[in-house]
């Protein structure tokens, strides 16, 4: 058996709900590109995809059509057994219904819960009230599948704990901080290490920065423990003023930057068992 103390997670969120090829001809938007690139990032040690679709258009969408070719054609690859993660929140002011509707019917192994609402990019509501968010919770249960708490800010670590307490959420939990959006915490060391030092003992983390915060979050991330997520959703630069050509990248820099610190890339089992899933 692998010593698990010295595995590292990788997360690839290839697309998210704002890129465009307007601003990345690299982005992949459709089921067929987003399934070739989950694909290519598996092989090159990313252990988690987080999906996310988007509609004829190209825009942030919960299409469930698009949403089930995509998991069908990720899991037709040959031998290719990454972690699949669900988005909740494809973007704003999205019906319930369709929020749940993806994992509840697909069955993935984790899905996204944003364990709060904030003001999105200052110009908007990203909205999950109490109402919601425990019935989210009920639902992922009943499915057996596992949440990945989504924290933009200190709050929603207590947010989550509540439902906890409610019964909707059982532990071990597991957190992913999300820093540098607008609206919520900016992606500082100081305040990932006061996220991390607020969650449950038990419970397992990981990390990321958007854009210009990336780097370091992903670096100190590592150094304090963490697991991380990497991927076109959150940056499109591989370097300052150099456009990312592929999600790939990222995942190899982060598996190079996970070895620089004495650790190794888990693989997909082995997030598993970290995570405590079932396959």
């Amino acid at each position: 058996m692998s010593d698990l103390s010295r595995k590292t997670i990788i997360t690839v969120a290839t697309t998210g709900a704002w890129p465009k090829k307007t601003d990345t001809p690299h982005i992949p938007i459709t089921p067929e590109e987003i399934s070739e690139e989950v694909y290519a990032c598996w092989k090159a040690g990313a252990a988690v995809a987080h999906i996310h679709v988007r509609d004829e258009n190209g825009n942030a969408a919960m299409d469930f059509g698009n949403f089930k070719k995509t998991v069908e054609l990720i899991r037709a690859k040959k031998d290719c057994d990454i972690i699949l993660n669900l988005t909740t929140s494809g973007g704003i002011g999205l019906s319930e219904d369709d929020r749940i509707r993806p994992f509840y019917e697909l069955k993935p192994e984790m899905a996204s819960y944003d364990s709060g609402s904030m003001n999105w990019q200052h110009n908007s509501v990203f909205e999950n009230n109490p109402a919601f968010l425990e019935k989210l919770a009920i639902k992922m249960k009943e499915v057996g599948v596992k949440p990945e708490i989504e924290i933009f800010d200190v709050g929603m670590i207590y947010e989550a704990l509540y439902y906890v307490k409610k019964g909707a959420l059982k532990p071990p939990l597991h957190f992913q901080f999300c820093l540098g959006a607008a609206g919520g915490m900016p992606a500082t060391v100081d305040n990932l290490v006061f996220l991390k030092n607020l969650i449950p003992e038990g419970s397992t983390w990981s990390t990321f920065g958007v854009g210009g915060g990336a780097q370091p979050i992903l670096f100190a991330g590592l150094a304090l423990g963490g697991n991380v997520r990497i991927g076109m959703e959150d940056n499109i630069f591989y370097l300052k003023g150099q456009l990312a050509t592929s999600n790939v990248q990222f995942v190899e820099r982060a598996k190079r930057v996970i070895q620089e610190f004495g650790k190794e890339a888990a693989t997909p089992d082995e997030a598993r068992e970290i995570l405590g899933l079932k396959k």
